[in-house]
């Protein structure tokens, strides 16, 4: 894709600069505006993508699932995933190639190249069948080669020797699970005994020592040899289906509580904040929700803390610390107000939490800050009241992507910045976000959000907490809006988030 643009920019430029000179050069900007450009997301933020390095098998499922909004099919990974696992075993010259297969998506991409170099050496493969549509695909093109397939359920299905050229590992990729079931671990240890040359598809099966390793799109282990399989490099920078699924479900043995207690600080001038927050978090999956604030309310699924008076004050300090050290997750700031005293004693009381979420009015310097993990959730004018930095409406995603990726360095924590599009960075990655409908301007959405990464917060780190609420807010006022249109509250948002996250 960058080499393409390239060459078209170049085009257009040598065409610009017979009429005008230098000032014809075409910029990125320009790009971006051209009426010639279909890009359908901004090509500046090509410089977010991931680069070089190692990363988990959760965040290339992230990527994965993403790239399927993007028009690149599972089907059609394999595909290009399989040619390109062809020409790494080319690279060895093998007469003979063994292909040893597991029921996943890894062994699809064995079946595919397996099928490609099924006409150009003795192909041998191993089955251990097809578990997948697209594994299932794959095997049955295979069937229509040369190549000679050998069904194993069990570990006498096994040749005693792999004394092929090359054996390739395709057993289970990013979705190995340990131990290995006697089958598999029997295979790799046939694998460790053969002589040819040992290629690990992707990663290798634990246990296995290759020769080779062959990733596809970003390495998921050290000495890997990366091979592109034509991802967008939007799944990767941008939120999506991919992000809701690093949040874990609950366990079939759950009992009450292991979704996780948040506690939800806030309330004064502003009475029904603290209560959004608090029902978002269920939303998000908390088992046990309180709110604690100097109002009065009711909603039968969260738990009302009702502390005396009309603001937060220092006499209700120790009991906040407590209800905060029995808390998983505090969610501090929805409905505060500027009151000085109120803001000390959040202060304080966050110091004590095990992770927290800040804020609205909360959202003030010296930032509050939890032991272990810290969620903070400007708008652009508190973004720029705390961190100093004024996030101009001129400036372009990737530039105010960089300020954000500077002040959660800083700030110790996640940072998101909401806006039309929602930028997120834990000072390390940044991400962007795009779901979310025009009449999400009402009030209390923010306190959704905040409420909601408390909940999320519970069952996952920071930033996978932040990318998923981010997104699963904005599609939950998407089909809010849908239904109702520009007259959507924030109450209503809640019942499509449960929807965005649970139902999937």
């Amino acid at each position: 894709m960058t080499e393409d643009r390239t060459v078209t920019e170049a085009m257009i430029n040598e065409e610009r600069g017979k009429e005008g000179g230098a000032e014809g050069k075409m910029t990125g900007e320009d790009t971006a505006k051209s009426p010639r450009c279909g890009n359908t997301v901004d090509l500046d933020l090509h410089a977010f993508r991931i680069k070089g390095g190692v990363i988990s098998a959760d965040e290339m499922k992230v990527i994965d699932k993403n790239a399927d909004a993007y028009g690149t099919t599972p089907r059609e990974r394999m595909e290009a995933a399989g040619v390109q696992l062809a020409y790494a075993v080319r690279l060895e010259m093998p007469q003979s190639v063994l292909f040893i297969c597991g029921k996943g998506n890894n062994g699809g991409d064995g079946y595919v190249a397996a099928r490609h170099l099924a006409e150009e050496a003795d192909v041998y493969v191993i089955s251990f069948g097809a578990a997948t549509p697209e594994a299932e695909s794959a095997l049955t093109a295979l069937k229509s080669t040369p190549a000679f397939i050998l069904d194993a359920e069990r570990e006498e299905d096994l040749p005693d020797i792999f004394d092929t050229d090359v054996v390739v590992d395709c057993i289970a990729g990013t979705g190995a699970r340990t131990p290995l079931s006697p089958l598999y671990a029997a295979a790799v240890t046939r694998i460790n005994e053969a002589t040819g040359c040992v290629i690990a598809c992707d990663i290798p099966t634990p246990g296995v020592r290759a020769d080779r390793i062959v990733a596809f799109h970003a390495a998921k282990c050290s000495g890997a040899e990366v091979y592109s399989i034509g991802i967008p490099f939007a799944a990767e920078v941008y939120c999506g289906e991919g992000d809701l699924g690093r949040v874990p479900a609950k366990k079939s043995s759950a009992h009450k509580g292991a979704g996780g207690t948040v506690l939800v600080i806030g309330g004064g001038p502003y009475q029904g904040a603290p209560f959004l927050a608090a029902e978002a978090a269920l939303r998000g999956g908390a088992d046990i929700v309180r709110a604690a604030a100097p109002v009065d309310g009711f909603m039968p699924d969260v738990i009302l803390e009702r502390l005396p008076g009309n603001k937060i004050g220092p006499e209700h300090r120790g009991r906040l610390a407590e209800l905060a050290a029995a808390a998983d997750v505090v969610v501090a700031g929805p409905g505060l107000g500027d009151n000085p005293e109120s803001l000390e004693v959040v202060r304080a009381v966050v110091s004590l939490a095990k992770c927290a979420v800040i804020d609205a009015d909360a959202l003030r310097l010296p930032l509050p800050k939890a032991r272990n993990m810290t969620i903070y959730t400007p708008h652009r004018k508190e973004f720029s009241r705390v961190f100093g930095s004024a996030i101009d409406t001129a400036l372009s995603s990737a530039e105010t992507g960089r300020i954000v990726q500077r002040a959660a360095e800083r700030a110790g924590g996640v940072v998101i910045l909401k806006g039309e599009t929602d930028i997120i960075s834990d000072g390390t990655r940044v991400r962007f976000n795009t779901s979310g409908d025009r009449a999400m301007t009402v009030g209390g959405t923010g306190d959704v959000l905040a409420g909601l990464c408390g909940g999320l917060l519970c069952r996952c780190d920071a930033m996978t907490a932040a990318c998923a609420a981010a997104y699963a807010a904005g599609k939950g006022g998407e089909a809010a809006a849908a239904v109702l249109g520009e007259g959507m509250t924030a109450s209503e948002l809640l019942e499509g988030i449960s929807h965005v996250l649970w139902r999937r």
